[in-house]
């Protein structure tokens, strides 16, 4: 498993994250133990970051997380989490730090940790990534030792852009897949440079880059890839990536023809992101030999040209128009 050390989170962390929406709701049903059997496949195959949000399943994968993490307390493990999203109604006036810190608390409880490792606001309003009080409020928490480190989790590169005018920012949470080229153009640059961290998320476009889905594919009721395709929920873009369905399968198929021999697709899909240098990705898994094979792709070796400029060339003839101006 390829490593690297983020300056501004001060930790290296492995290529290869593990993302943990999965195990707390939205994408069917994770049975507790299958959980901890996947956090624990996931940590043995070299995985070292693991992300969660305080509203994944109400606290439900913060928990498992948290469980998991008492059993590893000397594996060298970070754990992100995210806080934000359980305000409702989802104002900006619900991000002052009264709540910052309530939600901090009850993610350390969560967790059972003293301090959080790294705390990022999950995709908050426009008005609260422009608003400088928030980042005096995000540093008053380090202050006072509820969090180490703070980052955000964006929807769109201008919103990351903002974030990266701020001197003590960690990292930046962001789509970035083959299907979701965008933050190459600016963001990560511009992060890279400064050391800020970039977790990619979203990477298997939530499953159409592992090239196994149809036209006739069905999600369960409560999976997002069911009740979120038009928005209602969150924003479309966590959804496919915010591609419509059936262009992504049509494009995905185009996609599995370019897997070297001995990778699946979906490993492929990871290895880009290494590949084009956006450090951290966070794939979830429902399954253990889900998150193991996962991690796999934080080994191989990078995609060689010609398979990088044919995916380029899918994403720009097939993808681009439908997300390129929007994120």
């Amino acid at each position: 498993m390829r490593s690297s050390h983020v300056s501004r989170l001060d930790r290296s962390i492995s290529a290869i994250g593990q993302g943990c929406w999965q195990i707390g709701a939205d994408w069917g049903d994770v049975a507790s133990e299958t959980a901890q059997e996947i956090l624990a496949a996931a940590a043995d195959a070299g995985v070292t970051f693991f992300d969660t949000a305080d509203v994944y399943g109400d606290g439900r994968s913060e928990r498992a997380v948290g469980a998991f993490l008492a059993q590893r307390r000397d594996a060298g493990i970070t754990v992100a989490t995210k806080m934000g999203r359980r305000a409702d109604p989802h104002t900006p006036d619900a991000y002052n730090l009264d709540n910052y810190r309530r939600w901090t608390d009850r993610s350390r409880d969560n967790l059972g940790v003293d301090t959080l490792d790294l705390v990022q606001l999950h995709c908050p309003p426009e008005e609260v990534l422009n608003n400088p009080q928030t980042y005096d409020d995000l540093r008053t928490l380090t202050q006072e030792g509820r969090i180490a480190r703070w980052g955000v989790s964006v929807e769109t590169s201008a919103q990351a852009l903002r974030a990266l005018d701020e001197p003590d920012l960690a990292t930046i949470q962001i789509i970035l897949n083959i299907f979701r080229r965008k933050p190459l153009d600016e963001v990560v640059p511009r992060a890279n440079a400064a050391g800020v961290g970039i977790i990619a998320r979203v990477p298997l476009a939530s499953g159409l880059l592992s090239g196994k889905y149809s036209e006739a594919t069905t999600f369960a009721e409560n999976d997002h890839r069911t009740f979120n395709r038009d928005g209602k929920a969150f924003d479309i873009g966590e959804t496919f990536a915010g591609v419509p369905y059936e262009v992504g399968v049509e494009a995905a198929r185009e996609v599995a023809l370019l897997t070297p021999e001995g990778w699946t697709t979906a490993q492929m899909s990871l290895a880009w992101i290494v590949a084009v240098g956006a450090g951290t990705v966070i794939p979830g898994a429902s399954r253990p030999q889900q998150a193991r094979d996962n991690a796999a792709a934080g080994a191989i070796e990078s995609l060689d040209d010609a398979t990088l400029a044919a995916l380029k060339a899918i994403y720009e003839e097939r993808i681009a128009p439908h997300v390129a101006e929007r994120w």
